[in-house]
């Protein structure tokens, strides 16, 4: 299936603890159906010390959101579904509530 939200999006989230704030799609894990998405659904992770980080402790981090949970923001600041237009030779995505082409 056609990715309809790819990284570097601008997104709303739709559901949750964070439902209504809105951020950056860091990272698309298509195989989960999962996004995550920057400064969003923050946890605390329990790190040992290493090499890399010889402090170890309590670490915040980003994790992943169901896919469905999110939508894109249009040009307008609202939340949108994705459709697919061919345009040329291209297959574009576009926001259904106003019909514009979604670049990226």
């Amino acid at each position: 299936m056609a990715a309809k939200i790819k990284k570097g999006d601008r997104v709303v989230v739709l559901a949750g603890k964070d439902k209504g704030r809105q951020g950056n799609v860091l990272k698309v894990l298509p195989k989960d159906e999962r996004v995550v998405v920057e400064g969003l659904n923050m946890v605390q992770r329990h790190t040992r010390p290493t090499q890399s980080d010889p402090q170890g402790g309590i670490k915040n981090k980003e994790a992943a959101l169901h896919v469905s949970n999110v939508a894109i923001v249009d040009s307008k600041g609202k939340p949108t579904r994705v459709g697919f237009r061919v345009e040329g030779d291209k297959k574009v995505r576009v926001a259904k509530t106003t019909g514009e082409v979604i670049n990226g």
